[in-house]
């Protein structure tokens, strides 16, 4: 069965675009101009991604976007306006997986479309194999990589795939610095992410949130400035 694709995008013309250059690669879309729509198809079916529009006519992308996270955790990639930094760190911030600006080459959306699904389902527990490191603990915090799941203080704790993926990268290297470009590579292994892109921050800060850490006094996520992350040894 090909993978199911959640179109939302008020402009039609990027919409049928978008599908057609999806459907050429295999995939099957659910297209629709509206939230409201979009949240309908939600509410009876669980596609494998969803691309979202910012700017939409009854709920912005950012509420939908929102409203997905409440009950699922597949990516989620925004379409925002052009150079619109507020935008992208917004979408990161309410648990999208990663963002393009419009106008975008449609090649390059399908390569995302497909490097997020890849990660996606290296971690998905029907993708992921038992074996030496399944379970990964720092502290209070403790990562079964095969349930795909995580727990903090006994508790679970909700995290989208990218989110996912980075905690799981600083605990495997647990006591070293994992740069941001390091990060880029691991996780989309793709190119089109420049060392100016504030992506990798946008999560890490999301991703200390949810795990009540504080930059300034870091229980799990260190930052080591002009180098990257880490999480010590304890």
């Amino acid at each position: 069965m090909s993978d199911q694709i959640l179109v939302v995008d008020d402009e039609a013309e990027i919409a049928d675009l978008i599908e057609f250059y999806l459907h050429a690669e295999g995939f099957s879309v659910f297209k629709f101009y509206s939230a409201k729509e979009a949240l309908e198809c939600i509410r009876r079916t669980a596609p494998d991604l969803a691309i979202l529009d910012v700017m939409l006519p009854d709920m912005d992308g950012f509420a939908l976007c929102r409203k997905i996270r409440e009950t699922h955790h597949y990516p989620i990639i925004m379409l925002t306006a052009k150079d619109a930094e507020t935008d992208k760190i917004t979408g990161l911030t309410l648990g999208a997986d990663d963002y393009i600006t419009k106008p975008f080459r449609p090649l390059e959306l399908v390569a995302r479309v497909k490097s997020q699904l890849r990660r996606y389902k290296r971690y998905n527990p029907a993708g992921s194999q038992t074996g030496n490191g399944s379970i990964l603990t720092h502290l209070d915090l403790e990562m079964d990589i095969p349930a795909h799941q995580c727990l903090i203080g006994g508790a679970p704790l909700t995290l989208t795939p990218t989110e996912f993926s980075i905690l799981r990268i600083l605990l495997e290297n647990k006591g070293t610095v994992v740069s941001a470009e390091d990060l880029f590579h691991q996780i989309w292994q793709d190119e089109y992410y420049d060392k100016a892109n504030n992506t990798i921050t946008a999560h890490i800060r999301h991703l200390r949130e949810k795990l009540h850490d504080t930059l300034e006094k870091p229980k799990y996520i260190k930052t080591i400035w002009g180098v990257g992350y880490k999480i010590e040894t304890s």
